[in-house]
């Protein structure tokens, strides 16, 4: 009801406004929305820098906290300049007779000037706003890969993945795609995002091996202080991340950021409750991570489901995300290092699925155009291609460069820390 109600108010306004200036073009720039959408692009970048290296650093061993913080800093530098040459356009140009699976054009962006984009706010502001979650997508995935991969192998892997994972999905779900054309809902990335680097990270960590001694050995966070204060700069930064979808200050951005904030309160509860029960005591590592559960599996739902809707689909990811997490470790002893599937892949999974359910009107949400059944088939259907395409090129990018450079560093080098082997430096000086 809230969005019909907003629309209406919106229309309206609208109306009046085309009334009485008849010389107001409809795809004049509008300040407001244009002023959200900056402020949200600073909002998910602060997400990957320092949020995201904060969290990842303080959670691996003291001797490889430079090596993830210089892999986020990197990747952030490198996906800037590849969005710009080229990215770009495949992810949002115009594919012509290939539309429907990657876009052309918009290289260079020399076509780009400050006209608008969708309606009312200036193409180059969408374009540093879709820049932001090319960056933070594959900075996500060093979780999976932390304190045992090359740089070199890093950086070769995250550049060639952005063009041949990232894009290609990206392109078939927000660009203008099949997914897009078959009503596919993912507004803020559940697949773009979090199923892709998921996929990525547990692909990566099955391919590279476990880190030596795990999981005999214990491998605690060396500074939980670090991993909070990341955990709180990506909650806030969030906001941006699923209310800036909405691409507009309105009520639909509105009810994504208390959709998001909801969600991530949940998760971390949910969370934190199974630690207590199972282990007698709640964690600080738990809680946080619970709220980064929430946070990703509420993303693709954010702009299509109220307030009930979030709470359910929150406290369903402090749950889900928490077995998986158990599982894959204690069961599978897959060692992806920083539990990037079982919180995101596993989370995106099970936010995607839930979108088709807590997005129709008697759940509170704005409503869905199908059945519940149609809807919910669309969205497996949207898992599945997503999951499939991620794996099998991740699968054959990780066989070919380490055929070409080496995975991974030595026994040797992975004792010693990858701080001081691939950078020469420490990241405390004691």
């Amino acid at each position: 009801m809230f969005f019909k109600i907003n629309r209406i108010n919106s229309l309206l306004l609208a109306s009046c406004t085309l009334l009485f200036s008849p010389t107001l073009l409809a795809d004049e720039l509008n300040g407001a929305n244009t002023a959200w959408i900056l402020t949200s692009t600073t909002l998910v970048l602060f997400m990957t820098l320092p949020g995201l290296g904060l969290f990842y650093a303080g959670l691996v061993r003291s001797k490889n906290v430079l090596s993830v913080l210089m892999q986020c800093f990197a990747i952030a530098c490198m996906v800037s300049i590849l969005w710009m040459l080229f990215v770009y356009g495949l992810a949002f140009g115009d594919g012509g007779s290939v539309n429907k699976i990657i876009g052309l054009g918009k290289f260079m962006i020399s076509d780009m000037g400050t006209q608008s984009m969708s309606g009312d706010i200036p193409e180059t502001v969408f374009f540093m706003f879709q820049m932001t979650f090319a960056i933070i997508t594959p900075a996500l995935i060093v979780g999976g890969f932390a304190e045992r991969m090359k740089f070199s192998a890093v950086m070769w892997f995250s550049g060639l993945w952005l063009v041949l994972v990232y894009a290609p999905v990206c392109h078939w779900v927000w660009g203008g795609g099949w997914l897009n054309d078959m009503g596919f809902m993912d507004f803020a990335g559940g697949a773009v995002v979090h199923i892709n680097a998921g996929v990525a990270a547990i692909v990566a960590a099955i391919i590279l091996g476990k880190r030596k001694g795990f999981p005999q050995t214990m491998m605690p966070p060396h500074n939980m202080t670090v991993t909070v204060t990341g955990a709180a700069m990506l909650w806030v930064g969030w906001f941006g991340f699923n209310a800036g979808s909405a691409l507009a200050a309105d009520g639909n951005a509105g009810m994504a950021m208390l959709a998001t904030h909801i969600s991530a309160a949940a998760g971390s509860l949910a969370w934190m409750a199974c630690e207590w029960i199972k282990h007698g005591k709640p964690s600080v590592l738990g809680i946080v991570t619970g709220m980064v559960a929430g946070l990703g599996t509420i993303t693709p739902a954010s702009g299509f489901v109220g307030p009930f809707g979030a709470l359910i689909i929150g406290l369903s990811a402090g749950l889900v995300c928490y077995a998986a997490t158990q599982y894959i470790k204690r069961g599978l002893k897959i060692d992806d290092s920083l539990d990037v599937f079982p919180v995101h892949g596993v989370g995106g999974i099970l936010g995607t699925f839930l979108t088709g359910v807590f997005a129709a009107e008697s759940f509170g949400g704005l409503g869905l155009e199908v059945s519940m059944g149609e809807q919910l088939l669309t969205q497996t259907i949207g898992i599945l291609a997503t999951a499939a395409w991620c794996a099998v090129v991740t699968i054959v990018l990780l066989k070919l460069l380490d055929a070409l450079i080496g995975l991974r560093v030595t026994e040797e080098e992975e004792n010693e820390g990858l701080d001081l082997v691939l950078h020469d430096e420490r990241g405390y000086n004691l």
